[in-house]
């Protein structure tokens, strides 16, 4: 199951050198609740290669402003410290996976 993060925790987490997915979320969002089970499966089938977590922007609007996001759900991924990736919407499995796929 995808982790959910506060600021501290998503701070340490962005330093390691592993995959990390970072999905920028909110309780009330439609959209984000279609994505949140999907991201789950994921988080599953990667784990100990990427590690997926998630971010409340009602919680931690100190990251939603740092790194720009207006519309939700929004799915950063992270390697090195460094945004590789990112994908606006709830998307398919299939497309988050085949992105994971390709950073690894």
């Amino acid at each position: 199951m995808a982790a959910i993060v506060n600021t501290q925790t998503f701070k340490e987490l962005v330093q390691k050198d592993n995959l990390l997915v970072v999905d920028f979320y909110a309780t009330w969002c439609g959209p984000c609740k279609k994505l949140a089970p999907v991201l789950d499966e994921v988080s599953q089938e990667f784990e100990g290669k990427a590690t997926i977590v998630k971010v409340d922007v009602d919680e931690s609007e100190d990251l939603a402003v740092e790194f720009g996001i207006r519309t939700i759900p929004t799915v950063l991924f992270f390697k090195g410290g460094q945004i590789v990736d990112k994908f606006v919407g709830a998307v398919p499995k299939s497309e988050i996976v085949s992105k994971i796929q390709a950073l690894l």
